[in-house]
């Protein structure tokens, strides 16, 4: 079957560039038949469509596993970048497909691609959209956890900012620096202006910083409607000192480190213990 408006280039060779193809067509929809027949008859699964998108970031947005296997199978390479510097793997994991991102990783993504200021990591995206699966297996596959985005800042800033508790607890029970800064601000400054009480909690219970001010020399506390359980929550732990358990638990945490922290998750250890290092 031809492609349509295809122009004359080297099959399979990405960066080939044409309108977008049967092959897309079918990998976004889910046609894993049409597809089959698509690649047997020599289509390309590495053409590249309007804004470098190729049909495995096509299958991979709309969560087509058995599309994102065909393709795979057939040479698809696995870490193509669309216009934005996306990879399959971030589309992935943006869109939960948790079958999805296993393919692509056991087809060798980089769990780590090299970012620039306008791409965010997988681990950002699986926080963009609150999919604690995809977060826990990025981290399991030593995912960065302090990737950095001009826009976003880190994975946990975006948990925050975007009100995931559930990615929030992975990311710090695995080791993410609860005061990391983008231009001063703390994702306990996004939890505040969300007013989400239990994460305030679970950030403070983690080591964060109720002092600190961002670029408008604002606190946490700040951001809070004054009278709000979150303001009084916040304004509770300005007045009150920590326990010697809390201080204890901090010190134990900083002391044995990220990868300590992640041995003993994967470790047969009494609940009592996981359960005092981390936030269940």
């Amino acid at each position: 079957m031809e492609t349509e408006n295809a122009q004359q280039c080297f099959y399979g060779d990405i960066g080939c560039w044409s309108e977008r193809t049967e092959v897309h067509k079918a990998a976004s929809q889910g046609q894993a038949a049409e597809l089959q027949t698509l690649i047997r008859s020599g289509e390309s699964v590495n053409m590249v469509a309007v804004d470098s998108i190729t049909p495995l970031h096509e299958a991979c947005v709309r969560g087509q596993a058995e599309c994102v296997r065909l393709l795979l199978d057939a040479g698809a390479q696995v870490d193509a970048r669309n216009v934005d510097g996306s990879t399959p793997l971030c589309e992935a994991c943006s869109a939960g497909s948790l079958e999805c991102v296993r393919l692509l990783l056991d087809h060798g993504a980089k769990v780590n691609p090299a970012l620039t200021s306008r791409t965010a990591s997988p681990l950002h995206e699986a926080c963009m959209g609150g999919n604690a699966d995809c977060v826990k297996l990025l981290v399991a596959m030593d995912s960065c956890l302090e990737a950095y985005n001009l826009y976003y800042g880190t994975p946990l800033h975006v948990a925050c900012a975007n009100d995931y508790p559930d990615c929030v607890k992975v990311l710090l029970n695995a080791g993410a620096k609860v005061n990391a800064a983008r231009l001063h601000e703390t994702p306990l400054h996004h939890a505040a202006k969300n007013m989400r009480v239990e994460m305030i909690k679970i950030l403070v219970e983690f080591g964060a910083n109720i002092y600190a001010r961002d670029l408008h020399d604002r606190k946490p506390v700040d951001y809070t409607t004054p009278g709000s359980p979150s303001a009084a929550c916040l304004h509770l732990y300005e007045t009150t000192p920590m326990s010697l358990q809390q201080l204890s638990r901090l010190a134990l945490r900083r002391k044995l480190g990220t990868k300590a922290l992640k041995v003993i998750g994967q470790l047969h250890i009494p609940k009592l213990i996981i359960s005092y290092l981390c936030y269940q």
